[in-house]
């Protein structure tokens, strides 16, 4: 039993990194495949990746991992200030000090469940954000953000060189963070947070969260004790989306509250039910389509709008532009809540479950020749 599901996890994972890997190619038709965007896709599908291990596996549903990327984010550029612009101390620092805030908070806000947890991480991630716009203003620069300047002291960079007359760029050993490079480093740390989440997946320690997901109550009755668990599995989720951050800051060194608000909180909730909750493939697709939308959608106009319908005869073209602007450029939301309430009523599993209804319908076996026959000799005898 064991055998075909490594294999199968093999299998997922050379599909998955094939396909993240071979993004500036295959997103090229869709206009999709600049290296801004892509970095996009890759970052934001470790923060839903690991929001996943938490909502998809334990049921608990948070509206305050944007504070986690917020503080990986602040964590990164401080980084980047005081030590080297070399983004391996800044995503270890990241991921660390996002666990720590991920466990002080978790162990507060997991002594409640249901409505109750969801409020207080989302009271918990305003009281972030408040923070750091204006209370924490000598760490986080307020409003303005945080930002690199030429004389920060960047100690271990000005020990092997000279500062340069302009900003130092982000780097991973001498690879930039800016352009494809950056993406295919960002792309990488994917892959492997991805196998992680996989391994978490199929896990014992998995299966106990599915089992507290399923019914926690039942779970205490046999003895175990499930705050461990939450907490585990809402500390890792946290440093997922501290990671999230500190890859943001380090492909754009600027750190801003906004990535705090309430409204990135739920953009991650909205990628993780649109692909699928508890589904591995589900929140990338999440991730993949609202970012789509958010950066394509909403570049359209009127313009695009008349270049795409240009095959038709004017008053037609005219009639198309008319119905169709709406749901693109400023109105790309529009199009996205549209989708979003289609998928939730007929699909309430995400798109992950329209696959698989599609899997099991190509895959249905036809019935054993003898089983026809051997129904008509069993019928006469039970009288059927």
């Amino acid at each position: 039993m064991k055998t075909p599901t490594i294999k199968n996890d093999i299998f997922v994972m050379l599909i998955f990194s094939a396909v993240i890997l071979t993004m500036p190619i295959w997103m090229e038709p869709l206009g999709a495949s600049y290296p801004d965007l892509l970095q996009k896709f890759a970052i934001f599908g470790i923060f839903a990746v690991g929001y996943n291990i938490l909502f998809g596996l334990t049921g608990y549903l948070s509206f305050g991992h944007a504070a986690f990327l917020g503080v990986g984010s602040y964590t990164a550029v401080w980084s980047f200030k005081l030590l080297t612009m070399n983004i391996l101390p800044a995503i270890i620092f990241s991921v660390l000090l996002s666990g720590l805030f991920a466990m002080l908070i978790g162990f507060i806000t997991l002594r409640r469940s249901g409505i109750y947890f969801s409020i207080l991480t989302l009271a918990f991630a305003q009281m972030f954000y408040n923070l750091a716009y204006s209370v924490l203003t000598p760490i986080t620069n307020g409003e303005t953000g945080l930002q690199l300047a030429r004389n920060d002291p960047r100690v271990i960079d000005r020990l092997f060189s000279e500062a340069g007359e302009g900003l130092p760029s982000t780097d991973f050993f001498g690879l930039a963070m800016s352009g494809y490079s950056g993406f295919y480093v960002c792309a990488v740390i994917l892959i492997i947070t991805f196998f992680i989440s996989q391994r978490i997946f199929h896990s014992p320690f998995g299966i106990k969260l599915r089992a507290i997901k399923s019914n926690q109550t039942r779970m205490k009755y046999t003895g175990y004790n499930t705050r461990p668990y939450l907490l585990t599995a809402f500390v890792i989720s946290g440093m997922y989306a501290g990671l999230a951050g500190g890859l943001m800051a380090a492909t754009d060194p600027l750190a801003g509250a906004e990535r705090m608000q309430w409204t990135a909180s739920g953009e991650v909730v909205l990628m993780t039910i649109l692909g699928g909750v508890g589904t591995l493939i589900g929140p990338m697709l999440g991730v993949g389509i609202i970012k789509y939308f958010e950066n394509i959608f909403s570049a359209l106009n009127e313009q695009a709008l008349h270049q795409a319908y240009a095959f038709m005869p004017d008053w037609l073209a005219n009639i198309m532009v008319a119905i169709t602007s709406p749901f693109v450029g400023e109105g790309w939301h529009l199009t996205l809540g549209a989708l979003f309430v289609l998928i939730v009523v007929f699909l309430p599993g995400g798109i992950m479950e329209g696959i698989n209804m599609i899997k099991k319908r190509f895959s249905k076996k036809t019935p054993e020749p003898h089983s026809d026959s051997l129904k008509k000799k069993v019928a006469p005898e039970t009288g059927k």
